[in-house]
């Protein structure tokens, strides 16, 4: 192994999956980060609401 890969994220095999996970990139962790939904510099319009009311037809 080179000195560069020790920043790297690496490939971890789970067993019993068929995809391996990664592990977090350098600077970083693991945990979600909320979303910004509630922002106050968010532009509103006047459908907002019922846009988030309705439900797509495929649903």
């Amino acid at each position: 192994m080179s000195s560069e890969e020790g920043g790297r994220q690496r490939i971890v095999r789970v067993g019993g999956r068929r995809r391996a996970k990664l592990t977090p990139a350098p600077g970083t962790t693991g945990e979600p980060v909320p979303a910004d939904d509630d922002a106050p510099d968010a532009a509103t319009g006047p459908n907002d609401e019922r846009m988030r009311r309705d439900k797509p037809p495929h649903y």
